[in-house]
């Protein structure tokens, strides 16, 4: 019988109602208690809306407080003794891994946090040492799945697998990583045997980390594990599921394993289709079909998917088909439905995850139809298509024009380098490590109700323009007092680094409850790239040049990058990335030309999702989205002059095997968060011969905790053994809007402290 079901739901609600239940709990406004009881209604209501919207097979324990990674941690005791020694209960001992923990007596640092392969989510990566012991730990999983039976619904639980969690893992022993394999086993048999024992129908088993590069021994760990478990599952139904990828270097090894059912990619698995023309599939098997992409939001073309479908069915009997999305959809909205500002014209051409519920009753009722074509719901769907394919609204006759005319020269700044870092340092006349932050100062809840007054017509323009320019004297006088070198206003006018240009730019869409997960309690709306881009007036210059004028210190002005606009909204499906990311790199080009003609000397450009695009395998380095994506980063400063210092910042993400791109961007100074990894990337940094000016982060400021000065200078001594001290900047590894003023300023003079001390000493 032909089914549906999805690989995850986004677990914050239709109204972040996670976000506001787990602050609450930090805050200390509610009890353990309470959190645990409105996290159960809210995966209740998750369940509930699921079935009601006909989905056949729903996931459990897809729920996370924080992240799922972090979960399984937990699960198999990958607890670091340092966050055991805490002494805190099991709730609280999981956040200080996540946020780390500090009061008067003790004080441990967070797990450092990693981007979860091509999405801008993030997880939070364990840590294995010779003091872990693996053991089951925690019964969520078994309770949740018995939550959901309480409501008469037989989910299929969801465990991320032993390949995944070792591979995204960081190991700190000298046990290789069979070993490590064969240590985490029993626990693995443990929860089947657990599953058995509820008598649990199946089981979902992810390891993404397949759809990666994989050698012929990473091949051969994966099938010895799985050849083990497998002959434990008993009753239980094992589906692998895989995601964001094809799984070419491991097909034929995992369709000869004993799982029940496989999960393939049909959006990002570009392979996925040839291989099973190429190998078949196998008879005994269910194949879980992601054919709704769960990373974007564009309503599912029908007339493609039934296309794929038909190819499948050539392969795949339809009993032995589930109908699925092509990852979580803990990566788009919740629904449509909660865009009540929005015109028809655009709510018609888009789908969410509730609508992606939808979109698989739809599909599935399609394929059991004798003639699809004739079905009015595929009919509409068409309509829908081809009213978006012929209309002219989508393109900027301008903007056309100026792509058209780019020629090489436009993608080079003079004079080099070199000539111009002596200017900038003649000019600029900065100290030995000069301090500055990374742009945003804590964004309070008195800023946010300010934005949002404005926007809902409470207060007139000149009222919300001056308590900006209030919050910005504010900052710049807190800043001079504390004795950083370079200053920012703070960016109390922005609600994200995103979100802000593309409301200020032409062609993008602004959702009004369109919220993704990021990390943990954090949630951005993610602008939808609809049209073509252009920008119409200026953006930033004002707020810069007004903080410029209080104060004789350089004042930086605060730009988003090209690429990370791109990355972090949801882009176009009917023009190439490429073609997007220039059209972007234009409008910010004229910013960035527009600060410079006001006198600021110190521009930043922020590029923190470069890598995001990237193909997962380094096979597939040879896309070209590296060429593009550097040009459209040079396409933004190419014009300015010599003694213009363009700043970049860069975090949470793996540069190491892409720094001599990074280095061609042609940014005069670059900051990369590294506090949260010991600064692994120094030594890749000194490997390299990166000749640009560098700010490492030296404390992590998604950590309520306040460094000390001796830390801060113990990071400056490891920056100072490996990288030059005149080409050293020093700052937090990201920017404040997050933190509150109670921990940033401390922390703030403690850097400059630790940076005082350090001068003394040189």
């Amino acid at each position: 019988m032909l089914r549906t079901s999805v690989v995850g739901f986004p677990r914050i609600g239709a109204k972040r109602e996670l976000k506001t239940l787990v602050e609450a709990y930090f805050k200390g406004n509610i009890s353990r208690e309470a959190l645990f009881s409105g996290a159960q209604e809210l995966r209740r209501n998750h369940w509930l809306l699921q079935k009601k919207e006909g989905l056949d097979l729903i996931p459990s324990n897809d729920f996370s407080f924080y992240d799922t990674f972090l979960d399984m941690a937990c699960m198999l005791n990958v607890i670091p003794l340092r966050y055991k020694e805490l002494g805190l209960n099991d709730i609280d001992t999981y956040f200080a891994m996540a946020k780390g923990y500090q009061d008067d007596k003790r004080d441990v640092k967070a797990l450092e946090m990693k981007k979860w392969f091509n999405t801008n989510y993030h997880y939070i990566v364990p840590e294995i040492d010779d003091s872990i012991e693996f053991k089951l730990n925690s019964s969520k999983v078994f309770e949740e799945y018995q939550e959901s039976l309480a409501e008469g619904i037989e989910t299929k639980p969801v465990i991320i697998g032993p390949f995944t969690f070792l591979k995204l893992s960081r190991i700190k022993t000298n046990k290789d990583f069979n070993e490590l394999l064969l240590a985490v086993l029993p626990v693995y048999e443990e929860i089947l045997d657990r599953f058995n024992d509820l008598q649990v129908k199946m089981l979902q088993i992810d390891e993404p980390a397949i759809v990666m590069d994989l050698s012929s021994a990473k091949v051969n760990s994966f099938v010895n594990i799985y050849e083990k478990l497998l002959a434990r599952k008993g009753r239980v139904k094992v589906l692998l599921q895989t995601y964001f990828g094809d799984i070419r270097d491991i097909y034929k090894e995992v369709i000869s394993l004993d799982f029940d059912a496989i999960g393939l990619d049909f959006i990002e698995g570009k392979k996925t289709r040839q291989l099973i023309r190429q190998y078949g599939f196998p008879s005994d098997k269910i194949l879980f079909a992601g054919i709704v992409n769960g990373k974007n939001i564009w309503i599912n073309n029908y007339a493609l998917s039934m296309s794929v479908l038909d190819d499948i069915l050539n392969f795949v009997s339809r009993d032995r088909l589930v109908l699925s999305t092509s990852c979580s959809l803990l990566h788009v909205p919740y629904t449509v439905e909660n865009e009540n500002k929005m015109e028809t014209y655009y709510k018609e051409n888009l789908a969410f995850a509730r609508e992606k519920l939808r979109e698989l009753t739809d599909l599935k009722q399609l394929l059991q139809a004798d003639n699809y074509q004739e079905n009015l719901i595929y009919q509409a769907n068409q309509e829908i298509i081809q009213r978006k394919k012929i209309s002219q609204d989508f393109f900027f006759t301008d903007v056309q024009a100026k792509i058209s005319s780019l020629s090489s020269k436009d993608f080079i700044r003079q004079p080099s380098f070199s000539e111009r870092i002596k200017k900038q340092k003649e000019i600029l006349n900065l100290p030995i490590f000069p301090t500055t932050t990374i742009g945003s100062f804590p964004q309070t809840a008195e800023v946010r109700k300010l934005r949002s007054d404005y926007r809902k017509g409470n207060i007139g323009t000149e009222q919300y323009k001056n308590k900006i320019r209030e919050y910005i004297r504010e900052a710049i006088k807190i800043q001079e007092e504390i004795g950083l070198d370079v200053l920012v206003h703070g960016e109390y006018e922005r609600n994200d680094m995103v979100e802000y240009f593309a409301e200020n730019l032409r062609g993008f869409l602004i959702t009004q409850n369109g919220w993704v997960q990021s990390y943990g309690t954090r949630v951005v709306k993610p602008p939808i790239i609809f049209r073509d881009v252009k920008r119409e007036k200026a953006i930033t210059v004002e707020w810069i040049c007004y903080a410029q004028s209080l104060t004789n210190k350089l004042v930086k002005g605060i730009l988003t990058g090209p690429i990370t606009i791109l990355n972090w909204s949801f882009p176009r499906e009917d023009i190439s990335l490429e073609e997007t990311a220039f059209q972007i790199a234009l409008a910010v080009k004229e910013e960035v030309m527009d600060l410079e003609a006001a006198g600021i000397k110190i521009i930043q450009i922020d590029e923190a999702a470069l890598r995001e695009k990237l193909p997962l395998r380094k096979t597939d380095w040879n896309s070209e989205y590296l060429d593009w994506a550097i040009k459209a980063f040079r396409l933004v400063h190419s014009s300015v002059k010599a003694e213009t210092q363009i700043h970049t910042h860069m975090c949470y993400s793996e540069f190491a095997d892409i720094i001599k791109e990074i280095e061609a961007m042609d940014a005069d100074v670059y900051s990369f968060e590294a506090a949260r990894s010991d600064l692994s990337l120094l030594d890749v940094l000194k490997e390299n011969r990166f000749c640009r000016e560098i700010g490492l982060g030296v404390y992590d400021i998604h950590s309520p905790r306040i460094p000390k000065v001796t830390e801060i200078q113990n990071i400056l001594n490891k920056i100072t053994a490996k990288l030059e001290v005149p080409k050293i900047w020093v700052n937090p590894d990201c920017g404040l809007k997050t933190r509150g003023m109670a921990e940033t300023v401390p922390s703030l003079i403690n850097l400059v402290t630790a940076v005082q001390k350090q001068r003394q000493m040189l």
